[in-house]
């Protein structure tokens, strides 16, 4: 197409005395032809009625309508701009007026078969030597409009999002926060912009996580799920995490998306329905789902350790009585008090359950013996046994227990806890307030222990105990130096008994303190008799750990030393290894006050332990006791000859336990040791007549 044949310009179709009328309608026809084949742009033309005179295709899709329906009918019937009718028709109105193009605007319309459209309308008048028509170009934008609604509604919901939303370019690098993030996290947007996207990490994850996460985003796109976060002011806090990779046209990942939700009170409201689930709303105990669940991992570890477990299975006598007479209040508050008792009985790592009603279960997990859950038992039963007081009511009441163990008394739960109910329920026909165990045999040893701790009171009250003196003689000359006091029980059917037949007993029945404490003063009265006939002898007394940690201990030794009459240099208190090892400074305090009341400090059974050489300077001891064991069987002088030099480098004496033949005695003699005993010096001491000064 040459110049001549050009289009004319929308301005000169618009004037009239621009073209020729001739010349006009021409290019007119040409302009329609083309507007015909324009497929984006809605073309009609009306006349001063409204009337539709020309309708291109675009215009007539429209519509709803084909071209030849649409010409002959008014436009506002084809296209209605509903509520901006009347606003149309004035833009119409002034076009017509003036002569003038409309300004284009966007508008809605509803077309003839009720579909919606947003179209970017102009009117456009057309001169035939007077204005006789106006062309209406309408483009839709109904997608245009979809999209810009959609970027707004997405950017709405950016900004007012109650989750914090985090935009990152394809590096990770923080280009975009909304204001949520800086709620939850208290970062300010300046802070973390041009950040990585680990700004707010709480760094409890490790890098094989994070590298697995970010391996599923690399093929999935998404990865979702529970994480840790950390708040400006470094609290952390748990956190649901969304990340999402955004790729462009190519593919590429352009940007990352994360969506951070702070779930606090969600894992919250978890916690407390999983407490509530899992525990008796009346003493707040486990209930019998938690019992299970923990009884099931404590057999577990049993297995896997090769340790015992027990099961205490608890109903309180005569309990329903209580309920009858003074009424549920009373004894809900009775059952809460027993809770409250059952868990000062055992430690952390056990559990005490309530089964409902007056029923308790109790685990004890990892037991040394059968030992422990039998003083746990009595323990509890003790506990138990003790005055409640209930608003203005005392009450009394007892329990009766029944203890399984694991392995010996079954391998699953639900046998071990059924044999435990056996054993109550024998407790019970044995004349309640007491325990019984499940297997006959252990029954009968606790029974028979029972009986030995039981007797053992009995000889304090009655003072069955008697003691014997181990005499101590000096290696060089053999004079007699010191006694050692060693006790023994006179058991009214059983005879005399050696310490090691009860004072295991007495240790875990906790009367190692009264039973040492008399020890103490018996000793002291006993040396302060061998003065009075002439014999300047000390005494050595055993100290238990329980009697070395007794907060009155230096009282005690003070008032056997008082009582006696004895010069506290005669008194000679012996401890174990095992005291020292627990150091600190309440050892050391102990030591001392000791040492000012005179009295002097040996070492027993040296060498079997792990005392080092710096305790023992630390520490005020005079005296080493080589220990029976360097002594029996291989004879080993290497140790000796190290203790007995160690010993003469801190001017400590030292004295040999054990010497049973004149050729150890020989030996000791040789190395420098001071003083020996066993039975060699019980023989020497005989032999001597130094012996009768002992009795």
């Amino acid at each position: 197409m040459d110049q001549s044949e050009k289009f004319p310009t929308p301005a000169q179709l618009a004037a009239p005395a621009a073209l020729p009328a001739q010349e006009a309608l021409g290019w007119i026809t040409r302009l329609v032809a083309a507007l015909e084949l324009m497929p984006g742009v809605a073309v009609c033309s009306i006349d001063r009625a409204g009337i539709v005179r020309f309708c291109n295709q675009a215009c007539a899709r429209l519509c709803g309508v084909t071209p030849q329906q649409a010409i002959g009918r008014r436009l506002d019937e084809l296209l209605s701009r509903g509520e901006r009718e009347a606003e149309h028709a004035a833009l119409l109105e002034a076009v017509w007026q003036t002569g003038r193009h409309g300004p284009a605007g966007d508008w809605i319309v509803r077309a003839a078969d009720g579909r919606e459209h947003w179209v970017c309308s102009t009117k456009l008048p057309i001169f035939q030597g007077e204005l006789g028509q106006v062309f209406c170009m309408d483009v839709d934008i109904t997608a245009r409009k979809h999209a810009e609604r959609t970027l707004t509604l997405a950017a709405q919901v950016f900004e007012n999002s109650r989750d914090a939303i985090l935009l990152t370019d394809s590096q990770r690098r923080i280009i975009s926060v909304n204001r949520a993030y800086g709620g939850i996290t208290g970062f300010d947007a300046s802070e973390v912009l041009g950040r990585p996207l680990t700004v707010s990490r709480a760094g409890v994850e490790d890098e094989t996580f994070l590298r697995e996460v970010w391996n599923q985003i690399e093929v999935l796109d998404h990865w979702q799920g529970e994480t840790c976060s950390r708040r400006r002011d470094g609290e952390v806090f748990p956190a649901w995490l969304s990340l999402t990779a955004i790729r462009d046209g190519q593919g590429q990942v352009s940007n990352y998306m994360a969506i951070l939700s702070d779930i606090t009170e969600r894992k919250r409201s978890e916690e407390h329905t999983r407490h509530l689930a899992e525990h008796d709303f009346l003493t707040d105990l486990p209930n019998r789902v938690l019992l299970l669940d923990r009884l099931s991992l404590a057999l577990s570890a049993a297995r896997r350790k090769g340790s015992m477990l027990a099961i205490l299975f608890l109903d309180l006598d005569r309990f329903k009585p209580v309920n009858d007479t003074l009424g549920h209040q009373v004894g809900d508050a009775l059952l809460r008090e027993v809770a409250a008792r059952l868990l000062k009985c055992v430690r952390k790592v056990d559990t005490v359950s309530r089964q409902g009603g007056d029923e308790f279960v109790v685990i004890l997990a990892d037991i040394g013996g059968i030992d422990h859950a039998a003083h746990v038992a009595e323990a509890v039963r003790q506990a138990i046994g003790q005055p409640y007081r209930i608003g203005e009511h005392e009450l009394h009441i007892s329990a009766s227990i029944g203890v399984s163990i694991f392995p010996s008394d079954g391998d699953d739960i639900d046998t071990l806890i059924q044999n435990a109910d056996v054993a109550m329920y024998h407790a019970k026909e044995g004349g309640r307030d007491g325990f019984r165990f499940f297997s006959a045999a252990m029954n009968q040893r606790i029974v028979e222990r029972a009986t030995f701790e039981n007797g053992l009171r009995r000889a304090l009250d009655e003072q069955q105990f008697e003691l014997v003196f181990e005499p101590e003689l000096d290696v060089r000359s053999g004079v007699l130096v010191g006694a050692e006091a060693l006790v023994r029980w006179r058991h009214p059917e059983l005879g005399l008994l050696a310490p090691e037949r009860f004072l295991d007993v007495a240790e875990e029945a906790g009367l190692m303190v009264p039973i040492g404490n008399w020890v103490m003063r018996e000793a002291c009265r006993h040396a302060r008799a061998w003065h009075d006939e002439g014999h300047q002898v000390g005494v050595a007394v055993n100290l238990s750990p329980a009697q070395f940690q007794q907060r009155d201990l230096l009282q005690q030794v003070q008032a056997a030393l008082d009582e006696a009459g004895l010069e506290a240099r005669f008194l000679e208190l012996e401890l174990t290894e095992a005291i020292l090892m627990q150091g600190g400074a309440g050892v050391a305090d102990t030591l001392r006050g000791l040492r000012q009341l005179g009295v002097r400090l040996s070492l027993d059974d040296f060498g079997t332990g792990w005392s080092r050489l710096g305790q023992l300077k630390d520490y005020p001891i005079d005296k080493l006791k080589i220990a029976q064991a360097f002594l029996a069987g291989g004879f080993d002088t290497t140790v000796i000859r190290t203790i007995i030099a160690m010993a003469r480098s801190m001017d400590m004496t030292v004295i040999a336990e054990g010497v049973e033949t004149a050729e150890q005695l020989e030996f000791l003699r040789g190395q420098g040791c001071d003083q020996y005993q066993g039975y060699h010096a019980v023989a020497a001491a005989r032999a001597s007549g130094q012996a009768s000064v002992l009795h």
